[in-house]
């Protein structure tokens, strides 16, 4: 495949992986607990899904999970900056990151916010065709800076639009400059440099990679890249979509590989966020870090210019290592806003060049969506992030978002976390994998 020349190619090639016959299937197995959340307010809405598109056009509610402190902040600012322009109120109801997800469903069923955030591609398009979002179309039709990638990523099986883009960001190898120099460390370009590396940290004293996966997320990310790198990204998406066998000898040796990789990782991992994780490459306990952009919000000053990134080393050569993760978050509308009136005048300010230019100005942890935007001010970091996703030949939307919510949460968390606990058993495990997936995706 060529290099594409220009962002709006690569963008190009970040369409979400298509799915054929989206199931019905609910996500209500742990209503009980859900409800119970919804009961104490942590996850209730503002809104109310029963009324029309009349209500207080001077105030709209949003449901946020951008509950760490930098990104609420530009939350913030990004919706006084609304105001301003609008003259519309946003109260915003923060909701910390885990639970705005495992209780997505039972909050869009109840009574969620005008507006809430949330990604592209299939976990929105699940529910867009579940009949929980608002149809954004007419928004789109005021939009402008964004690519027909981003547009199809905010698109649902009907061909309507349900989403509006905000930013952007790649999964890629950090670590700290002044270590690595100070050490003579060098970027690995494949598998066998990566365990020649982290064998010559551990040396040193340090833990090669930092590791964190008590949230259960995160070590998504590592079996993305993994296969990624040893299957390509067209084994990826069939997997994803419930097409591909997770017994099949290509998914062992992708946990093969990992369980090779498991001793060069920080030791403990479940009992770890990825926030204490990324700390300890601040503090310089940990030489490198695979995570999401987003690692910047735990360095600041000399510390943030001291970090730098490399994307995750090639394994296969026939395949090289071009492909890599990089989600897309942004905003969705309930069925039934309070007032649609404001959540569309929200959702239209939202994706404009001037919320992307506060985003810009107060956030070093991601990358905005409009190409509108004035990206003047990002920093080395960010620029050199834009050029990684530029140079990617294919762009995937991260395991929990490319695949079913249920699948994701219901089946592989609990396994990723059984294989990190005891990386023995993997053909067990994979059976039980793929037992749980035949039984939700042809249900």
């Amino acid at each position: 495949m060529s290099r594409p020349r220009s962002q709006a190619e690569y963008l190009a090639r970040l369409v979400p992986p298509s799915v054929a016959g989206l199931n019905r299937r609910s996500l209500l197995a742990g209503a009980a607990g859900a409800g119970a959340l919804l009961g104490t307010g942590l996850l209730a809405g503002c809104g109310d899904s029963d009324s029309g598109s009349g209500g207080d056009a001077k105030s709209v509610s949003l449901g946020s999970n951008q509950s760490d402190p930098k990104p609420k902040d530009v939350v913030a600012k990004v919706m006084d900056g609304f105001k301003t322009s609008a003259g519309v109120t946003v109260n915003i109801n923060t909701v910390d990151h885990n639970t705005f997800q495992e209780n997505i469903n039972n909050y869009l069923q109840g009574k969620p916010d005008d507006v809430f955030t949330w990604f592209a591609g299939y976990r929105m398009r699940f529910f867009a065709a579940k009949g929980l979002a608002g149809d954004l179309s007419d928004v789109w039709g005021k939009l402008d800076g964004y690519s027909d990638a981003f547009k199809k990523a905010s698109t649902g099986d009907d061909g309507k639009q349900y989403f509006v883009p905000a930013s952007y960001y790649p999964w890629a190898v950090f670590y700290r400059k002044s270590v690595w120099q100070q050490r003579g460390y060098q970027v690995p370009k494949t598998l066998d440099d990566l365990n020649t590396l982290g064998a010559q940290m551990k040396k040193d004293g340090l833990s090669p990679i930092a590791f964190a996966d008590k949230d259960g997320w995160p070590a998504m990310g590592t079996f993305d890249i993994l296969n990624l790198r040893i299957n390509g990204y067209q084994f990826h998406v069939d997997l994803m979509a419930g097409k591909e066998a997770w017994t099949s000898d290509k998914v062992k040796k992708v946990f093969d590989t990992w369980a090779g990789l498991l001793p060069l990782h920080q030791p403990d991992s479940l009992g770890r966020t990825w926030q204490e994780a990324a700390q300890s490459l601040q503090q310089k306990k940990s030489g490198m870090y695979l995570l999401g952009l987003f690692v910047a919000q735990q360095f600041s000053g000399a510390d943030l210019e001291d970090l730098d990134f490399f994307t995750f080393p090639e394994i296969d050569s026939t395949i090289g290592a071009k492909a890599l993760d990089a989600p897309i978050d942004g905003y969705m509308m309930a069925r039934k806003p309070k007032s649609k009136d404001a959540a569309e005048k929200l959702l239209t300010y939202l994706g404009s060049k001037d919320a992307a230019n506060i985003t810009v100005k107060n956030d070093p942890s991601t990358l905005v969506a409009n190409s509108g935007a004035d990206t003047a001010g990002y920093t080395a970091l960010q620029k050199k992030a834009a050029e990684l996703v530029g140079s990617a030949t294919e762009i995937a939307q991260f395991l929990d978002r490319d695949t079913r919510p249920d699948f994701a949460s219901t089946v592989i968390i609990p396994a990723l976390q059984q294989f990190i606990k005891n990386p023995k058993d993997i053909g067990g495990l994979l059976t039980s994998i793929e037992n749980q997936k035949k039984s939700i995706f042809t249900s």
